[in-house]
């Protein structure tokens, strides 16, 4: 374990005696690299529950407002949920945004150290919602849904190589591999849907998004792991996080065509399928869909209007609690 504590530590609390104190965790497999801002006091520890203890103390030692980390994976589940217990808020911020904020700071090196820095200033300027961690159940289905997604993934991997394999002995190596894999995809299937039944809330949320037409059983399961703000949040709000919102692209006299970007892709890929299957239906999603087309929008802009009314349309749901029914959408 290393240690750093600037020498003006005290001094500088009475120079900024009302100043708010943040902190940043860059979290590893190993261990975690800690700062608190404006104090510059530095650390790190191992990542484990007895050094995580120590970390808890300097932040209730120096009354510490927010702590920012990234999601990283399982890595930051015990330290976010240490903290959270100790009743430190937690932030747990995408990756992405944290480095664009260093870009916007002008910090281009990177090192554990100077990001634990970085998220300290991204929690005191960016100021961002508390994190709550996931209950058990969430994260056992998001853990299960992700392997699913790796072994679809692999699947297409292994397909596109059977295409391109001449020689008899590797394409059977291939095709038994290929059957492995969509066995595990099965069984990996069936305890999703365990999880759920298992679960009455759970249970009872998948039912609501299955009732509506063209949210099937996967797409449901997958709204339920990676979109947890489902029935929380307003319509442009889950709009935005599934990434289906019309972003504006303008700058003076130039206006640019609006796009989507961000978001879930998990999400937002499952929601694209259901939207293929409800445009060459005969219900309402399906003529929504039609009518665009017939005013000139693109087939892919109108695919996706469909999504945005999908997820709207599930989260009023959620949010209202009931079940979809033809005469009142």
């Amino acid at each position: 374990m290393k240690g750093n504590v600037s020498m003006s530590r005290t001094q500088e609390k009475i120079n900024q005696p009302n100043a708010k104190v943040y902190a940043g965790i860059d979290v590893g497999k190993a261990h975690l690299d800690f700062h608190i801002h404006p104090l510059n006091i530095k650390l790190q520890v191992d990542n484990n529950k007895k050094r995580i203890q120590k970390l808890i103390r300097q932040c209730i030692r120096h009354d510490v407002q927010l702590v920012a980390m990234e999601a990283t994976g399982k890595y930051h589940y015990q330290a976010h949920e240490m903290l959270h217990d100790a009743a430190i808020p937690v932030a747990v911020i995408n990756p992405f945004r944290s480095r664009k904020f260093a870009d916007s700071m002008g910090k281009l090196a990177k090192t554990d150290t100077i990001d634990a820095k970085i998220l300290a200033h991204f929690a005191e300027l960016m100021k961002p919602r508390q994190t709550i961690p996931p209950s058990k159940q969430h994260k056992d289905l998001r853990g299960l849904h992700t392997a699913r997604r790796q072994v679809l993934d692999e699947i297409g991997d292994l397909k596109r190589q059977l295409h391109t394999t001449e020689h008899p002995l590797a394409a059977q190596q291939i095709r038994a591999r290929i059957k492995m894999a969509e066995r595990h995809k099965g069984t990996l299937e069936q305890e999703l849907q365990s999880l759920i039944n298992a679960e009455p809330k759970l249970k009872h949320r998948f039912d609501i998004l299955t009732s509506i037409p063209g949210i099937g059983t996967i797409t449901a399961t997958i709204m339920i792991s990676d979109l947890t703000e489902l029935g929380k949040v307003n319509c442009r709000q889950i709009a935005a996080l599934t990434g289906v919102a019309p972003m504006n692209w303008d700058s003076g006299a130039k206006h640019g065509v609006r796009m989507i970007r961000g978001g879930r892709k998990s999400v937002r890929n499952a929601l694209y399928m259901c939207a293929v299957s409800c445009a060459s239906r005969p219900g309402s999603l399906g003529q929504f869909y039609r009518k665009l087309i017939k005013l000139g929008k693109k087939p892919k802009v109108a695919l996706t209007a469909v999504m945005r009314k999908l997820v709207i349309l599930a989260n009023t749901l959620v949010a209202e609690d009931r079940h979809w029914q033809p005469e009142c959408p």
